[in-house]
């Protein structure tokens, strides 16, 4: 079996093109892949080389984690059916290139647990679904204080801000931080300001997902005492005023990856239409422009979300 993909030749040179797939087994389903979505943080890093070095990592290799589709082959034991429109956040499927990632392909194959059943109605927007599950790990694992503060209008500050408006109903929602006034629409039940209409010094939980290390000191002087920083973007290194910190007590916390119980909690939430993905995907490219899609998603200030359409590829 074959399919289009892209991929990542070596760092900053990108091809579509065809690769080799593995058989399926008995648990897998085949996956005719409809939108993916484009990662500005995982794989700008992997585009421009500069993603730390992990296991498996390596070059050529198909990016993406955020893939929705329909299943067009069901094996016996995997639990799914031939039809049903499923979320895929990554797959490892190819034989001849990388597949640490994995999901910006014509055609996946997946284990059946893997694929997530959707609602026909969540659609494109169900590419969304790995950063709402990453939003829904940073701010709602056992433990956390949810968002009062926001930094970034982007995707994932977008649906950090739904989720906390769709999981406390009735109290006070976050306040956004956003630079960028393109960037300060498509709010949802909450405000979108310039940090510099804000006078408030008392927030107890400030989630940055910027990725701009330079602002933690300003941060840090908007906490109540005992407040906490979490640090939800993707940082080279980090260094910060120390006797701010110390006066307040301030507690600095990073959101790790999401969780199998994550992604299933935002996909319920989706599939019931009580958290909605809606207005946050600004940009669609056909599949076959995916080498033009890139520098779009990577570089333009007005693209909150790019989204790759492969229902005209094979």
């Amino acid at each position: 079996m074959h399919t289009t993909a892209v991929v990542i030749e070596e760092p900053k040179r990108l091809a579509l093109r065809r690769v080799s797939l593995v058989e399926p087994a008995d648990a897998d389903v085949v996956v005719a892949v409809e939108w993916s979505g484009i990662s500005t943080g995982t794989e700008r890093l992997l585009y421009s080389g500069a993603m730390p070095p992990f296991p498996g990592l390596g070059y050529p290799l198909v990016p993406g984690y955020e893939a929705v589709g329909r299943v067009i082959a069901a094996g016996s034991a995997s639990g799914r059916s031939v039809g049903q429109r499923v979320f895929i956040a990554g797959a490892r499927c190819f034989d001849d290139v990388k597949s640490l990632f994995g999901s910006n392909a014509a055609r996946l194959i997946v284990p059946g647990a893997k694929a997530f059943p959707l609602a026909d109605h969540v659609a494109m927007d169900g590419a969304l679904l790995a950063l709402a599950a990453t939003a829904r790990h940073a701010g709602w694992h056992a433990g956390a204080t949810p968002p009062d503060l926001i930094v970034g209008h982007g995707a994932l500050g977008r649906l950090l801000a739904r989720l906390a408006v769709a999981l406390s109903p009735g109290a006070r929602p976050p306040t956004v931080w956003e630079v960028n006034p393109a960037r300060r629409t498509a709010a949802m039940g909450y405000s979108v300001i310039h940090p510099d209409d804000d006078d408030r010094r008392d927030y107890r939980a400030i989630y940055d997902v910027s990725g701009s290390a330079g602002l933690l000191n300003s941060f840090i002087e908007r906490l109540a005492p005992g407040g906490e920083v979490v640090l939800a973007g993707f940082y080279d290194s980090l260094t910060f005023n120390f006797v701010p910190a110390f006066l307040r007590e301030a507690r600095l916390r990073v959101a790790a990856e999401w969780r199998a119980d994550d992604l299933q909690a935002v996909v319920d939430m989706t599939n019931a239409g009580t958290l909605r993905l809606d207005g946050i995907i600004t940009h669609r490219s056909d599949a076959a422009d995916a080498c033009q899609a890139y520098p779009v998603a990577f570089s333009d200030p007005e693209c909150v979300k790019m989204v790759l359409d492969w229902r005209d590829a094979a």
